[in-house]
């Protein structure tokens, strides 16, 4: 439960349950109660955080509970391709103020034109000033929208949401598809946001900028103060001094062994005397026999005491283990990625791209390349190009080592065979074992080599398609990866960046994630403006 109090919270779900069609339960019993100010919703891939703003939002029927939200919700879903054949006021839902408002400036005084406005005379000037606000002064009210791009599509959306001013304003991974430019608009409005607002984010930047971390674990919420950094540095202590208590509870179950040891040690010594002294009978039958019931009695009665103990300090060891978070690492060793410094590894010459992006580049050694540029300036042409998914309009692409392309889409994958037979199908002379293995660095071990790539969550399919492309024969030399960072949990981002560290080979790579690119270690960075491919100084 976040500091304020449920009296005064703006969001309130009591006993929340819900369940997919084919019954796999989502949420079970769930309580949440969210106060004013902004909130960082945050998990792993699959934990329910987009379902449970679909609930939130209305888009999606609870199947047990209730959902109680103080007044009107703005919810801006991950995915919500805008009909191109709108205009601007349309998608940003002012149509009929407008129209209103312009039949009365051209003298029709009707009523139904006065109720249309209500107090929304400056809807025209709020709208126009929304969309500067947010990188979009370009978009005539009266003009359809056309083939805008994915972020704009996305700045669209939130417009339309700000100037309907809802009380809650819900945001799932809202970042996905900015270029920087863009993100920091939406940074800037968050920022400005007073209102109730809750965000889905991977976007540690935009994480910063929250009151309050939610932390969604195991179908249940944990409340963190403060941004993404207070929240990390307040886990780091949690979890130190969760193993701490997983150390002292693990000795305390070596403790209990011993003890319970010595105890049987001592019945079995009390057990021989007592077999000793019948033998000699040097007592009367009777006295031996109430000793030696006594005896067993007392004995019974030790013995139960330490295995209680023993059992005891068990569940305080199982119950210690559960608080430390599973931070497995993806840990690989591919000696033969490896690049000798200097060597040249990718020549682009005269190369013009389809929609004519131009470039001239030379990658020589293991490299670190970041491409930057706005959405939509072409730089995943340009790396389909450089990978020969799309032929040069002019000009040549040419590796020199062996690659791999890593696209967005993440389709390097047939849905309807396992990890480990997908991996094969990129290394036909590796044997079963040897692929196993290597998986499970990976984090596909045992049975989870042989799930279905079209089971997988959002989060493991990255993982094996990165596992197909690295332990590709032969080995790839050179990396392109067309933002890898997209919907990945904080804890894969993490993985990747861990992954990469090891991988020794060059790389190229086109994201709008700073953070994750920084933690890469770039050593070169690389901005494709107006169609031209330069060095830029380190972002």
């Amino acid at each position: 439960m976040p500091a304020s109090s449920a009296s005064s919270a703006a969001i309130v779900c009591t006993g929340l349950g819900f369940a997919w069609p084919d019954g796999t339960p989502v949420l079970e019993d769930f309580p949440l109660a969210v106060g004013p100010g902004r909130t960082g919703l945050i998990g792993l891939n699959g934990a329910g955080k987009s379902t449970l703003l679909k609930l939130i939002a209305g888009e999606l029927t609870p199947t047990a509970g209730s959902i109680k939200v103080a007044g009107e919700v703005g919810y801006l879903p991950q995915h919500a391709p805008l009909d191109t054949a709108l205009r601007v006021d349309e998608a940003l839902g002012i149509a009929a103020a407008r129209a209103a408002l312009h039949a009365i400036e051209g003298g029709d005084a009707s009523e139904e034109h006065f109720t249309a406005i209500g107090d929304d005379w400056d809807v025209e000037e709020r709208a126009r000033a929304t969309l500067d606000q947010l990188g979009l002064p370009g978009l005539d009210l009266d003009r359809t929208i056309g083939e805008v791009s994915g972020g704009e599509s996305v700045l669209l959306r939130l417009a339309a949401l700000l100037l309907r001013r809802p009380d809650v304003l819900l945001l799932d991974e809202p970042t996905n598809n900015l270029d920087r430019a863009a993100r920091e608009r939406l940074h800037a409005a968050v920022t400005g946001w007073s209102g109730v607002l809750v965000v889905v984010s991977h976007d540690r930047e935009l994480l910063e900028l929250v009151d309050r971390i939610a932390d969604f674990r195991d179908g249940e919420i944990h409340w963190y103060g403060g941004n993404f950094s207070a929240y990390e540095h307040a886990l780091a202590v949690e979890q130190e001094a969760a193993e701490r208590t997983v150390r002292a509870a693990e000795a305390d179950v070596q403790r209990q062994k011993r003890e319970l040891a010595d105890a049987q040690i001592k019945l079995a010594r009390r057990v021989r005397y007592g077999n000793k002294m019948n033998a000699n009978k040097r007592e009367p039958k009777i006295v031996m026999n109430e000793r030696k019931r006594e005896a067993q009695v007392s004995a019974g009665k030790h013995r139960n005491l330490h295995t209680e103990r023993l059992k005891e300090a068990r569940e305080r060891l199982d119950e210690a283990a559960e608080a430390v978070r599973d931070d497995d690492e993806i840990r690989i060793d591919l000696p033969h990625t490896a690049v000798p410094p200097g060597r040249t590894v990718l020549t682009l010459h005269a190369l013009r791209a389809r929609y004519g992006a131009q470039a001239d580049l030379e990658v020589r050694g293991p490299e670190r390349i970041a491409l930057t540029g706005r959405n939509g300036c072409g730089k995943t042409t340009l790396l389909r190009t450089v990978a020969g998914e799309i032929p040069p309009q002019e000009g040549t692409a040419e590796a020199h080592v062996p690659y791999r392309f890593l696209p967005q889409r993440l389709d390097v994958l047939d849905p309807g065979l396992t990890v480990a037979e997908n991996v094969a199908r990129f290394a036909p002379d590796a044997t079963n074992n040897h692929i196993r293995a290597r998986l499970a660095r990976f984090l596909f071990k045992g049975a989870r080599a042989d799930q279905q790539a079209g089971t997988l969550s959002g989060g493991e399919r990255f993982r094996a398609s990165l596992a197909a492309l690295m332990l590709a024969e032969p080995a790839p030399q050179l990396l392109l990866l067309d933002e890898p960072t997209n919907n990945l949990d904080i804890a894969s981002v993490r993985r990747l960046v861990t992954a990469l560290e090891s991988y020794e080979g060059a790389l190229l790579v086109v994201s709008h994630d700073l953070t994750f690119l920084r933690d890469l270690g770039i050593t070169r960075w690389l901005a494709l403006e107006d169609g031209e491919l330069t060095d830029i100084a380190p972002l």
